[in-house]
């Protein structure tokens, strides 16, 4: 069975054996396509209903982009919650916009109420570059303050240092209900949590087709589960599967690498343990691991193409942060896809009445993705209305189909990436 990316998540998870694969004909109320956060967070969020439950999973539970991403509980979605309510209009989105902070607080119940030991720590933060970033920052705070949400502080360049020790910025702002985690230990956690509910999990077993009519059927190479309802949660590894709602997303890779043990010296760039994230359009990552390395990412490839030397893309920028590193050793670095929307807002909806999809978090998944877990969970459940705020969204597919949609993209990334060197 194909294993996990040669990650540090990987390398450091609680949990190293595979699940069997699905074999013959089974039985469900809910089949599930996709173990990562999406799929698992509505596999318990249903197991917890008294729902019987199988999840299919390709590879290996937490093998995407939930398993290798920064480990960042950002909160809110990827637009800010005025660019959603001039969007979708003032109904839906202040109805969305309540829900700004619920994906990171599921995430916390379930840690506590299943014991998930995924060195969770409270606590992110933004930091500007220019003073132009640092009023938007103070917009971001001013339009959260409107919806109830005031858990911000607002910090200048002499501010930063109890938090982050580099010159690079010139102000920042804590979120204090955002966070860090292991997200490879929170997905296999959560999926225990699941089986312990009752759920059963496939591991190596791709999904080749679903049926999309009254009776739904979910088919592998060597098994197929006939269910009540079918969730589609393959996001950026969704394939071919169902071109209807393939063709809305785009895989995305972004790089992602940690240095070796550095004991103190990680405490003393990093001193109160916060994750950080800057404000450029194509922005880095950075936080300290349990046993004090420092993980950075960045270096977002449309395409989902891994670059020809993760480090050459990552280290520069690592050593402009954070230059006593110049000679830290990199032990891991690893690549890793997410599903990005034309309108860099999840994708949610129905295929038929029994079969549903949730994708394309456009880099908030860590949050969103237990959010629309829970949402496609009270779907199943009868209570569709925040299914149906989503679902009522007008979506996209990319300009030029799968034939063009990368360069399209790529050509206009240049111009946010000149904007981001010339602090514009």
């Amino acid at each position: 069975m194909t294993q996990h990316a040669p990650s540090y998540y990987a390398a450091t998870a609680n949990r190293q054996d595979a699940r069997a694969p699905l074999q013959g004909r089974e039985t469900a109320d809910v089949c599930i396509v996709g173990a990562g956060f999406s799929g698992i967070s509505a596999a318990v969020e249903l197991a917890e209903r008294g729902y019987s439950v199988i999840v299919l999973e390709d590879v290996r539970v937490g093998f995407g982009a939930s398993g290798r991403n920064g480990g960042q509980i950002v909160n809110g979605y990827s637009r800010d919650l005025d660019v959603i309510n001039q969007r979708y209009g003032e109904g839906p989105g202040r109805k969305i916009g309540a829900m700004a902070l619920q994906g990171g607080d599921i995430i916390r119940e379930r840690v506590a109420k299943y014991n998930i030991a995924c060195d969770l720590k409270p606590g992110n933060m933004f930091t500007a570059f220019t003073h132009k970033q640092m009023r938007g920052l103070e917009h971001h705070v001013k339009v959260w303050n409107e919806y109830g949400f005031t858990d911000f502080e607002l910090l200048d360049r002499a501010g930063l240092a109890p938090h982050v020790k580099t010159d690079r910025y010139v102000g920042g702002l804590i979120d204090h209900k955002g966070g860090h985690l292991h997200p490879l230990n929170l997905v296999q956690g959560e999926a225990a949590a699941a089986e312990s509910l009752g759920a059963r999990i496939f591991e190596g077993s791709r999904v080749t087709s679903v049926t999309t009519g009254a009776n739904p059927v979910v088919k592998t190479a060597q098994g197929e589960v006939h269910a009540k309802f079918v969730l589609v949660c393959g996001n950026a590894y969704i394939g071919d599967l169902l071109p209807e709602i393939g063709g809305k997303i785009m895989p995305v890779s972004t790089q992602v690498l940690t240095t070796e043990p550095l004991g103190d010296a990680a405490a003393e760039l990093l001193p109160s343990n916060i994750a950080v994230e800057d404000c450029n359009y194509f922005l880095d990552y950075y936080r300290r691991t349990a046993d004090n390395r420092i993980l950075y990412g960045g270096g977002t490839v449309y395409g989902a193409q891994d670059s020809a030397s993760i480090r050459a893309k990552i280290i520069p920028n690592m050593l402009k942060t954070f230059p006593s590193l110049k000679n830290a050793k990199i032990d891991f670095s690893w690549s890793g896809n997410f599903a990005l929307t034309l309108t860099r807002f999840p994708h949610m909806g129905r295929l038929s009445p029994t079969v549903y999809f949730t994708h394309g978090d456009s880099g908030h998944g860590v949050t969103t993705t237990h959010l629309l877990g829970r949402i496609l969970a009270e779907a199943i459940a009868g209570q569709a209305e925040r299914f149906d705020i989503f679902a009522g969204l007008r979506y996209y597919p990319f300009p030029g189909g799968k034939t063009f949609r990368i360069p399209l993209t790529v050509l206009g990334s240049w111009y946010y990436r000149f904007r981001d060197k010339v602090g514009i």
